[in-house]
């Protein structure tokens, strides 16, 4: 994609056409993904798109664009792309053509060298293995090994990953996560010894595994790895509800200081300093921010900390390094308008640097920049079907509710703008999680491109907001959080945005028991929704319902459901009151309810009971139940086939024609 015709793009404000946008260029895998600069910075690996063969990779040479090397399988797509060092790279891989519920949890994990010649299988992709009696060892790791969040150190052959352990118990909870060494060259493999029952893992700067955090009874201790290789415990805190000063190690600054995320002062989480040998955290924070909790990545370059990618509103970075400072100055000159992400190679013997683009009406583009030349090349996009032009613009709002809590939210505007519009009210799963993030959004943008506004409550419980916000929210699903979504569309038609008339609750997974609480309470507010994933009842969610693997430990359920949603005996009448399974005759709303039969977070038993009961009240209800989907539409047939459900119903009741 040329930077001279996407900025014309931008600048194209007028002249939109007629025809909304195909949901294809909304839901399609992107055509250019997981872009990655090679240790050195001579090459680049992204991964390819393509809606009609299997998703591809392809390394390029940084000075030319020239092609190096790159593949595709016959029978899976590529996804994450990692590099190991500047020879050979490892991807991991699904089937895009099955649905989720089909990958049995096991994508499977392949090294190759650059130009693509030598691939080998590293990680078996089935977790049901066949013996043909031979009393030779694999060498593939077994299919429950996945890679780790952060790279290695990208010097050497060597590789950790991370391997859920799950129990022998008949609901199968995760037991622990094991840090797993591998040398990708001669396929040996060890486990890393540590102390307790291991939770997550840290790599320091260097790439070497110096933080582990176990789990027991609810407590976490955070252990550090010390020079001589032994384990020592720097502290330890509950692993559930409310926290006032509870640390979650970030990444190292250097080798003598932890950087920590924690609350010293006021609301608001901020990065801290913590001195490894005392265990000391600094008086004053790194990084502050006085409306959002801090959160971020570090950026290492040469083993150092070279920057800091965070989030508050938008993304943005905070440079260490002079000369990224600079970098980052001269691509926000010429890219003006947009956020752009840059990153730098690991060990640069280049001047070429890694900048990703992009606002809430362009999707995520590449480009390299040299930042001796000061020359911007782009590469390619993640959805260059997508006009910006078309797309809508995004803001973040806040609004009072009605005990006066302040409650930020995302507004999204059609491109058209206008006033008293259809509007859908988009609710966030989780709950206690943060919603939404300034940019291109494809459910968002795909509603206003048909004319909807879309409001997005961060409500309470949410994070990435603050303390007092996220507090609010402890056992308050279907009262105070649902009054807070509530109160966001009477701000919103209080400001002439929306139609009071024709508004719409839709969401997932928490989302989606909000959506059918919403037409339990509100039926006044709301003409319609739409339930997808939904939690139906909150006492199921201490029982994962069928015998599939959980994604959720054991001491979530003992320890961190009750805390944060509620206690099965001493909120039995609150459970009754807040359940839209027992509550379902009081829906008399339009509603579309959507579950993968294969889901394992919210399991299908709570799709099959809420439509007996709606069915049994003679609601005026639509379904939807995907084979071999799970929490998450995987497959672009089920995702076009999803929302086109989603438009026609829409178009039904809070269309243009329902004015």
């Amino acid at each position: 994609m040329k930077i001279a015709y996407l900025l014309a793009s931008l600048a194209a404000v007028a002249g939109l056409a007629h025809a909304a946008p195909p949901a294809k260029n909304f839901f399609e895998s992107p055509q250019y993904k997981n872009a990655k600069l090679s240790p050195s910075g001579r090459y680049i690996a992204l991964g390819l798109g393509d809606h009609e063969q299997r998703d591809a990779y392809v390394v390029l040479d940084t000075e030319t664009l020239g092609i190096v090397g790159g593949g595709r399988l016959p029978d899976y797509d590529v996804d994450d792309i990692r590099w190991v060092n500047d020879t050979r790279l490892v991807y991991t891989v699904v089937d895009r053509n099955a649905a989720w519920g089909d990958t049995r949890f096991a994508p499977g994990l392949y090294s190759v060298s650059r130009d693509g010649k030598e691939r080998r299988q590293l990680v078996e992709h089935r977790g049901m293995q066949f013996t043909t009696g031979t009393l030779i060892k694999s060498r593939l790791e077994p299919w429950n090994t996945f890679l780790l969040d952060e790279d290695g150190a990208q010097d050497s052959e060597i590789i950790y990953l991370q391997r859920p352990v799950w129990s022998g118990k008949s609901d199968y909870e995760i037991e622990r996560t094991e840090l797993i060494q591998l040398n990708i060259a001669t396929q040996q493999s060890s486990s890393i010894t540590h102390p307790g029952v291991a939770r997550s893992w840290l790599l320091d700067h260097k790439g070497q595994p110096s933080v582990l955090v176990s789990l027991k009874d609810g407590q976490e201790t955070i252990h550090y790895r010390q020079a001589n290789g032994e384990w020592r415990a720097i502290a330890s805190q509950s692993a559930y509800g409310i926290l006032d000063e509870g640390l979650a190690p970030i990444g190292f600054y250097d080798d003598k200081r932890l950087l920590v995320k924690t609350r010293k002062k006021g609301d608001k989480a901020a990065l801290y300093l913590m001195n490894l040998a005392t265990g000391k955290i600094d008086g004053e924070p790194l990084v502050s921010m006085a409306d959002f909790d801090f959160e971020g990545e570090m950026v290492y370059s040469k083993k150092r900390l070279a920057g800091i990618h965070y989030l508050s509103d938008a993304r943005s970075s905070i440079w260490f390094d002079p000369a990224l400072q600079a970098a980052q100055k001269e691509i926000d000159r010429q890219i003006a308008g947009l956020t752009n992400i840059v990153t730098p190679p690991a060990q640069p013997e280049t001047n070429w640097l890694l900048v990703a683009s992009y606002s809430d009406r362009q999707p995520t583009f590449y480009s390299l920049y040299n930042s001796k030349t000061h020359e911007l090349k782009g590469i390619g996009g993640a959805h260059p079907d997508i006009k910006p032009a078309e797309m809508g613009q995004q803001d973040m709002v806040k609004y009072r509710a009605r005990d006066g809590m302040e409650i930020p939210a995302w507004l999204t505007l059609p491109a058209k703008g206008g006033k008293k519009l259809p509007m859908v009210v988009m609710v966030h799963g989780g709950p206690y999680v943060r919603g939404n993030a300034w940019g291109w959004d494809a459910e968002g943008q795909f509603l206003a491109s048909r004319g909807y506004a879309v409001l997005a409550p961060e409500f309470r419980g949410s994070t990435g907001f603050g303390l007092k916000l996220f507090s609010a929210g402890m056992k308050q699903w279907g009262l105070k959080m649902q009054d807070d979504i509530a109160d966001s569309v009477k701000w919103a038609v209080e400001k002439g945005i929306a139609d009071p008339e024709r508004i719409c609750i839709m969401g997932a997974s928490y989302g989606g028991y909000a959506t059918l609480m919403g037409l339990v309470n509100d039926p006044n507010l709301y003409r319609c929704g739409v339930s997808y994933m939904a939690v139906t009842d909150i006492p199921m969610l201490y029982d994962s319902g069928m015998a599939v693997l959980s994604d959720l430990p054991d001491d979530y359920r003992a320890y961190g459901v009750p805390m944060l949603v509620g206690d099965l005996e001493q909120d039995a009448a609150q459970f009754v009151a807040t359940s839209p399974l027992k509550q379902a005759e009081r829906i008399k709303r339009p509603l579309l309810l959507a579950h993968g039969i294969d889901d394992h977070r919210v399991p299908f038993t709570h799709f099959s009971k809420m439509r007996s009961a709606l069915e049994k009240a003679n609601a005026d209800a639509e379904f939807a139940a995907y084979a071999g989907e799970g929490h998450g539409w995987s497959t672009l047939k089920t995702r076009l086939d999803f929302w086109s459900k989603v438009e026609n119903f829409l178009d039904k009741h809070i269309g243009q024609e329902q004015k």
